[in-house]
C-alpha cells in the first residue's frame, strides 16, 4: 500500500502532523488493515504516548497472521520496554539524589479483585520487569501484602507507575511509623455516650490518664495473635523419629487499637493484660447499658467490653484482614519486624513475630488513610 510508506516516510522526518492526518484516512477506509493498526501504534510511539502504541502491538499480537507485522509489533514492544527501563532508572537515580528520598520504606500492594487480576499481573510484570506468572503470583484477592522493602524515593517512582497502571498501593516510610504514639489501655476510668478517660501506658512504660472523644476515632483494628506452645508429635508410620517436637497454636490473644488520626496516637486494648476488675465493671453501674459484666473468662470479658465499645463507633471503618497480612509478613520479613518497637504485652514462652507484624499492619492503616 503506497500510502504507509507515505506514512513511514513523515514518521522519518517526525512530520507527526502529516502522519495523523493520512493515518486517520486510512483508519476510516481500512478500518481492519493490519499495517495501518501497526503504523498507528508507531505513530503513538513516536509523539511518545507508549501505553496507547502498547495496545496497538499486544492487539496485533493476538490478531495478526502476517508474520512481518507480527515481528514489527514485537520489534515495538521491545522498544517501548527498553525506553520505559530507560525512563525509571532515570527517576529512580534522580530521586536518590535527594537524601530525604534514602529513607527506607514499604511499598503496600492492596487487593485486587479477581477479575482484574489479569490485567494487573500483566503491568506489575511490565513495570518490575519479571514475567506474568510471577506476577500474578504476589497479588491477592484479599488483605495487603508488604511487595518491596527499599529508599523510600525508588518504592514512590515504583507504586506511581503502579497506581497509574490500575494496580492499587500505597507507600510509607518506617520513620513515619516510629512517630504513632502507641498507648496500651489498662482500664477505663469513666465512659460515655460522647467521650471516654482510659488508664494507659505510654511508649515508656509510664501510667496515666487520657481522655478523648469518640468522635475522633477515625479507624479500629482487629487482630488475633496467636499464642504458640511446644507439643510432642507421635505418628507411627515414621521409620525414625517417631516421637517430635512440634509448635502449636495453643490460644489466641484478641487486640483491638482505635485511631485518634489528629492525635497522631493510637489506643491499644488487648484482652491478656486489660484489668477487667479496675475502673468500669458491672459493679460501678451508669446510663450505658452494655458495661461489662462479670464472668470468669477473660474471653467473654472480652466481648463485653468490645461490646461496650463498638456502639460509640458504629460508623467508624473497622480493618479486620490482619491474618493474611500477618502471616506472610511474620514469614517473609522477620528482619524488617525485629527492627520494630511494637508496644504489645503478651506473655510468651515462644516469640512470635506476629505481635510486630500486627503493629506493623495497624500502623500501616493510619498512614494510609
Amino acid at each position: 500500500m503506497k500510502e504507509i510508506k507515505e506514512v513511514a516516510t513523515f514518521l522519518e522526518q517526525k512530520n507527526y502532523q502529516q502522519a495523523a492526518k493520512l493515518l486517520k484516512q486510512l483508519q476510516k477506509e481500512h478500518p481492519q488493515n493490519l499495517w495501518v493498526q501497526l503504523y498507528i501504534g508507531r505513530w503513538y510511539e513516536e509523539i511518545n504516548k507508549l501505553e496507547s502504541a502498547e495496545k496497538f502491538y499486544r492487539k496485533l499480537l493476538k490478531d495478526a497472521t502476517n508474520p512481518q507485522v507480527v515481528a514489527q509489533a514485537r520489534q515495538g514492544l521491545q522498544r517501548i520496554e527498553t525506553i520505559e527501563k530507560k525512563h525509571q532508572q532515570q527517576a529512580i537515580a534522580t530521586a536518590k539524589s535527594d537524601p530525604k528520598n534514602t529513607e527506607p520504606g514499604l511499598l503496600i500492594i492492596e487487593a485486587i479483585s479477581k477479575e482484574n487480576k489479569q490485567e494487573a499481573a500483566k503491568n506489575l510484570a511490565r513495570i518490575m520487569k519479571i514475567d506474568p506468572y510471577t506476577a500474578r503470583m504476589q497479588l491477592q484477592s484479599r488483605g495487603w501484602r508488604i511487595y518491596r522493602l527499599g529508599a523510600i524515593g525508588e518504592l514512590k517512582i515504583y507504586g506511581e507507575e503502579m497506581l497509574k497502571a490500575g494496580i492499587p498501593v500505597f507507600w510509607a516510610k518506617i520513620s513515619d511509623i516510629e512517630k504513632i504514639n502507641i498507648f496500651r489501655v489498662q482500664y477505663f476510668q469513666s465512659i460515655s455516650s460522647s467521650e471516654a478517660s482510659i488508664v494507659c501506658l505510654n511508649e515508656q512504660d509510664q501510667m496515666g490518664s487520657l481522655n478523648f472523644q469518640w468522635s475522633e476515632v477515625v479507624d479500629k483494628v482487629e487482630g488475633l495473635l496467636p499464642i504458640f506452645m511446644n507439643a510432642m508429635d507421635y505418628d507411627p508410620r515414621r521409620r525414625s523419629e517417631k516421637i517430635r517436637h512440634k509448635q502449636m497454636t495453643q490460644d489466641y490473644a484478641n487486640i483491638l487499637d482505635l485511631h485518634l488520626s489528629r492525635r497522631r496516637s493510637i489506643i491499644r486494648f488487648c484482652d491478656q493484660n486489660y484489668q477487667y476488675q479496675k475502673g468500669i465493671t458491672s459493679k460501678v453501674q451508669t446510663q450505658d447499658e452494655s458495661l461489662l459484666t462479670l464472668k470468669t473468662t477473660n474471653r467473654s470479658k472480652w466481648n463485653d467490653l468490645v461490646n461496650m465499645i463498638n456502639p460509640k463507633l458504629a460508623k467508624v471503618t473497622t480493618w479486620s484482614d490482619f491474618t493474611s497480612f500477618g502471616e506472610v509478613a511474620s514469614r517473609d520479613y522477620t528482619q524488617l519486624l525485629s527492627r520494630l518497637k511494637y508496644y504489645i504485652d503478651i506473655s510468651r514462652k515462644i516469640e512470635t513475630m506476629w505481635d510486630p507484624a500486627f503493629h506493623l499492619y495497624s500502623t500501616l492503616v493510619f498512614l494510609k488513610n
